[in-house]
């Protein structure tokens, strides 16, 4: 268990490393925080003599911290409610990247995870990375059987470094969260709890395997989209080995026109595969940044690092492919319902009132394209609004709406015109159809009903097991109830002795009873 001295201690230097970055001063200013933090952050830009006018750096002061504080920053770019409109802007661009691993210490790791030398996993391995990240840097290899795979091995030690950090976020968060109001409606234990376990995922390269074998069962069948197949005799949790992708970087606009690429299909098409796997599968890749894509050169879209995922059950998916439809027709009293029913919002509060705020919010930016106004800035409305309405955050749906963000930029960049809401209003709606009509429901409750049915044999028995049938011995008679003496339940210190009185008293009629021979 870390000492509250260490995590002071860690806390202080941390805060003097983003006290000078000016990266504090966002909280200072922001009169819904609490007061002790404001003393707190404050005290820190003292000590480092750093003034308040200037340039605020978020994206270096997290990555001068260190890797774990990296993603955190990577995270809270989709909290604007947390950390300002600024800051979230600003993290936005935050690279994960670090100076590469020795490939000496790579191999080394290679080697003892897989207990084996390199030379029988692997006919070459070039030594130069081809990526260096926070968590892991990747290699490009061929196997000995001649294929052409990326190798993504862990940084030594980086598992015990972050554990050791989040600890300290974690003791963080509590007292923040502790000092109540604006700090507990923004739930910031919540939002730990849910960056430890993304990067619980991401330490475990099984699970980022695992995570794209999934993803490739709940794309099959949809065409310009698809995910390197996995090397399984070649991965581990401290070594992934995945297919090697020859595409060009989505984000290499100019490369994509030379090599004759409809930029235009290629940005519906990453919208669409992204709403197949929010809305559709309810499981989606939710590190959607301009690195991880590539397009093939038939058009295909290739995704790579699955180690951040997203989840979202049937229930929820309904409710946001209903409020995505609503914003896009303008039908905002049904996006307040759907609030409402779903419990964003509490049930005090009107939902014609909640529906005038949403119209505020979305009527601006209909039939306009991104490059006038985005989801971004619309999701930042949203974001304004529920302070009025005493929303707590939603920590389930951060990842989506991080994603979303990640998607229009990329969509933006690759057509400039395009109009998010345009593109996804008709898959929306062909889902709701779908999912939600009269054949649905129909469907929903013969499979509701037929579980139920195959359900009840199983509750039967365990009826029997709790009041089993009664056996060939006849049922005893009912006996009285008699107190004994060592039964102390409501009894006090005068029924002791009233007890012991009787006992002495039966004593002397037993012993006279014998001595006149009534009993001999």
């Amino acid at each position: 268990m870390t000492s509250p001295a260490t995590h002071l201690s860690r806390l202080a230097r941390w805060g003097v490393t983003l006290a000078r970055r000016r990266a504090l001063v966002g909280i200072e200013d922001d009169p819904n925080a609490p007061t002790q933090l404001k003393r707190l952050v404050k005290l820190a830009r003292w000590t480092t003599f750093t003034s308040k006018n200037g340039t605020r750096d978020y994206g270096e002061a997290f990555r001068a911290i260190g890797p774990a504080a990296i993603k955190l920053g990577q995270s809270l770019a989709t909290r604007p409610d947390l950390v300002g409109e600024e800051a979230a802007e600003n993290l936005l661009s935050l690279q994960d990247s670090l100076p590469p691993v020795p490939f000496a210490e790579i191999k080394a790791s290679i080697e003892a995870s897989f207990d084996q030398p390199l030379e029988t996993l692997f006919a070459e391995v070039d030594p130069v990375p081809v990526g260096a990240a926070s968590i892991a840097q990747v290699h490009k290899g061929t196997t000995t059987e001649g294929g052409s795979v990326a190798i993504k091995v862990l940084r030594p030690g980086i598992r015990e470094k972050f554990a050791r950090d989040i600890q300290t976020y974690e003791w963080a968060a509590a007292h923040v969260e502790e000092m109540g109001s604006e700090a507990a409606r923004l739930r910031p234990r919540l939002t730990i709890a849910n960056f430890k376990r993304w990067t619980n995922s991401e330490l475990d390269l099984r699970r980022e395997a695992a995570s794209a074998s999934e993803l490739t069962e709940a794309m099959a069948g949809i065409g310009g989209y698809r995910i390197p197949a996995i090397d399984w005799d070649r991965t581990n949790g401290r070594v992934l080995t995945v297919e090697w992708v020859d595409g060009v970087k989505i984000s290499n606009r100019d490369e994509l026109i030379a090599r004759g690429h409809d930029l235009n299909a290629i940005a519906e098409k990453l919208v669409i595969s992204f709403l197949t796997q929010a809305i559709s599968a309810g499981f989606f890749h939710a590190d959607m940044h301009q690195g991880n894509l590539f397009v093939e050169d038939d058009g295909t879209i290739v995704a790579i690092d699955f180690g951040i995922m997203g989840r979202i059950d049937r229930r929820a998916r309904q409710w946001l492919a209903e409020i995505l439809y609503g914003l896009t027709t303008g039908n905002y009293k049904r996006v307040a319902e759907i609030h409402f029913e779903a419990q964003y919002v509490p049930s005090y509060h009107s939902v014609g009132e909640f529906a005038t705020a949403l119209r505020a919010v979305g009527e601006p930016m209909r039939g306009k394209p991104v490059k006038e106004l985005s989801v971004g800035q619309m999701l930042d409305g949203l974001f304004a609004i529920t302070r009025d309405f005493d929303m707590q955050t939603q920590p389930h749906l951060l990842l989506l709406q991080k994603t979303m963000v990640m998607v229009e930029g990329i969509a933006t960049q690759l057509n400039p015109d395009i109009n998010m809401w345009d593109t996804a209003a008709p898959y929306v709606r062909s889902w709701i159809r779908d999912e939600l009509g009269p054949e649905a429901a129909v469907a929903d409750r013969i499979k509701e009903d037929t579980e139920t049915l195959f359900r009840l044999p199983g509750l039967i028995r365990r009826l029997e097991e709790q009041f089993p049938p009664k056996g060939g011995a006849p049922e005893p008679p009912p006996l009285p109830e008699i107190r004994l003496l060592t039964d102390r339940k409501e009894r006090t210190g005068g029924s002791r002795f009233g007890y012991l009185l009787a006992l002495i008293a039966g004593a002397g009629a037993m012993w006279g009873a014998v001595s006149m021979g009534w009993l001999g």
